[in-house]
């Protein structure tokens, strides 16, 4: 048994897939299975059952987690006892929590950048389905800090970091009013993440909130296909202007009046580690290096 194992099958019950482990850890993902299957045949246990397209703790599997959990806090303190004996935080932990959504302005954007600042922090990123898991997983204490949409509960302490604004991306042989009316999305024809997704449930608030009922052309998880099925013309897409990349063959338009979200980096009512405050630190000047730019 060694602690890359007990780290591996901590992230996998916190993620519920270890695919997704295996990206928050930025390791492979059949080096994290086979760690995770070293370990059940060294213990003679099974830590984990397929359930859907993830996987739940068993019984047994839910007791070495919960000790799992207890050492490697132990060993990060341990560590970090050491790093200020020398000036510096060797070793030490951030647990960043976030929504499907939201992950990729952690992993491709800010993580990143925080790490080439801060190298000896490392930075892990716990997967949730929705806001409120988000809210759960930091209470519980199995994050210290989360990017999550605002408003968030009292209990918890919000900092604004940027506003996104929704855009409909559709065949540019769409004949709709530009800007877009909301009104236009009632019965119109979407590219949608599958039901019961995470994703989904995201966008089906949205909808309810403005009034919309559109008409599900495409229902799928697959991303990676949603802009081929709006070039090939089986529907349109509700996204984020900042997270597009290639809007070649589709048509970009914005909402009248605007569909923006604001996300913010929220915590717990306490005093947070260092590397937490670091990170709000780094996040908030990002944030206002960002709207520098779009009032030059």
């Amino acid at each position: 048994m060694n602690l890359r194992q007990l780290r591996y099958v901590v992230a996998t019950a916190d993620h519920g897939t270890m695919t997704s482990a295996a990206q928050a850890l930025y390791v492979a993902q059949p080096a994290l299975s086979r760690a995770v299957r070293e370990l059940e045949r060294e213990l003679g246990v099974e830590l984990f059952s397929r359930a859907g397209r993830g996987v739940v703790l068993t019984p047994v599997g839910e007791l070495v987690v919960r000790q799992a959990r207890i050492a490697l806090e132990a060993v990060d303190a341990i560590e970090g006892m050491s790093g200020a004996g020398g000036g510096g935080r060797r070793g030490t932990e951030l647990r960043i929590a976030t929504t499907v959504s939201l992950e990729p302005e952690l992993t491709g954007r800010l993580i990143p950048r925080f790490a080439r600042d801060q190298p000896a922090v490392r930075v892990r990123v716990v997967r949730c389905e929705d806001r409120d898991r988000v809210a759960a997983a930091l209470r519980a204490g199995r994050a210290d800090l989360a990017l999550t949409d605002l408003p968030v509960p009292g209990d918890l302490s919000a900092h604004p970091f940027e506003q996104r604004e929704v855009v409909l991306i559709s065949p540019p042989a769409l004949k709709v009013r530009e800007p877009v009316p909301r009104a236009a999305l009632d019965g119109m024809r979407l590219v949608l993440p599958a039901r019961g997704s995470a994703p989904r449930a995201e966008i089906d608030t949205m909808l309810r909130r403005i009034g919309a009922t559109p008409v599900a052309a495409v229902e799928s998880d697959e991303r990676g296909s949603w802009l081929g099925w709006v070039r090939a013309g089986h529907g349109s897409l509700l996204w984020y202007r900042n997270q597009l990349d290639d809007t070649e063959g589709v048509a970009v338009r914005s909402f009248m009046p605007p569909i923006t979200r604001m996300i913010g980096l929220v915590h717990v009512h306490r005093q947070q580690p260092q590397a937490a405050r670091d990170f709000l630190a780094f996040a908030k000047e990002t944030a206002r290096e960002g709207r520098g730019r779009e009032h030059r």
